[in-house]
């Protein structure tokens, strides 16, 4: 389902670099392969840390376009959209139909492959909703693909179907995610989950930097903030300082595994849930860890099916 990615020493060099620069800012599922504990997760990363790419594409301004004059929302104002709190127990189907059949506040499903209806029943039952949208990588079996002009489609990410995304190209990407977190909004849902938000540590195909990352990150978060919903920072450990006033929640692929879990308590000291799974970790490894942090964690199939194993 996901894949971890190795950071290597010059993207290390080069994340402390960004992360010095904006230190002052404002802010489908396939079965994956395993790596080192010193690495953050991804879905759709490549199992292994690339080199740069011989054809780098050239980054353009770093300017984002303005939101377009229709992305606000009535439905959610902007200064009261949903900010879940720690502690929220939650369930992740990203396969097959939604069954509303859990008694959890949370459900996070797929964007796309769920109606408004399919909202609204959830919604009916007392739940909030996330949109899983992918936002790193094109999908060849998603209703926009033509959108995607060739020029931004790097490389392979591993997954059937996907390639990376060049997110240096903000003013071309910008109105595609738009349009994607404009479905997500009127169909009603109530937050975001923003996958693939860490290819700088991924063999894309462009020589993506942590400064270009942290700069699509915050566009992203923007995006969703405008149509007044919430926004998850999907892994990316090492920018979390950085990203932490940008982002609602997180949403985290195996921190227990790889001994990591203990890098997103900014998120719970301030407030905000951090939504966790582990695939090959019983809970009777991690359950009693994610109690003391404040996660709200469960063991889940590759799949993202409707089966779970809650703490």
């Amino acid at each position: 389902m996901r894949a971890r990615v190795v950071l290597t020493a010059a993207v290390m060099a080069g994340l402390l670099a960004a992360c010095t620069a904006h230190r002052d800012a404002p802010s489908a599922h396939p079965e994956a392969p395993s790596g080192p504990a010193d690495s953050s997760t991804a879905r759709g990363g490549s199992p292994t840390m690339p080199t740069e790419s011989p054809t780098p594409a050239p980054s353009e301004s770093t300017t984002a376009h303005p939101a377009s004059p229709t992305s606000s929302s009535a439905a959610h104002p902007a200064g009261g959209r949903w900010k879940p709190k720690p502690g929220l127990a939650w369930q992740w189907q990203l396969d097959g139909e939604v069954k509303p059949t859990v008694d959890v506040p949370v459900y996070d499903i797929d964007g796309f492959e769920n109606s408004r209806a399919d909202v609204a029943r959830l919604h009916a039952a007392g739940r909030k909703v996330i949109c899983y949208v992918n936002v790193g990588a094109w999908e060849n079996f998603r209703p926009d693909k033509d959108d995607f002009p060739r020029s931004v489609l790097g490389s392979a990410n591993g997954w059937a179907g996907e390639r990376w995304l060049d997110i240096r190209k903000l003013s071309v990407l910008r109105p595609i995610m738009e349009r994607r977190f404009d479905m997500c909004r009127d169909k009603g849902f109530d937050a975001v989950e923003p996958d693939l938000v860490e290819g700088y540590g991924n063999d894309t195909g462009f020589r993506l930097t942590a400064a270009d990352q942290l700069r699509y990150n915050r566009m992203i978060a923007d995006i969703a903030h405008e149509r007044g919903l919430s926004v998850g920072l999907k892994n990316d450990l090492p920018q979390i300082p950085h990203l932490l006033a940008d982002f609602d929640f997180a949403v985290n692929e195996e921190c227990a595994q790889y001994d990591e879990c203990a890098r997103l308590t900014p998120f719970i000291e301030a407030g905000k849930a951090v939504f966790h799974v582990e695939y090959k970790e019983p809970p009777s490894a991690f359950c009693a860890e994610s109690r003391r942090l404040g996660l709200s964690s469960m063991q889940k199939k590759l799949d993202l099916g409707v089966w779970r194993k809650p703490c």
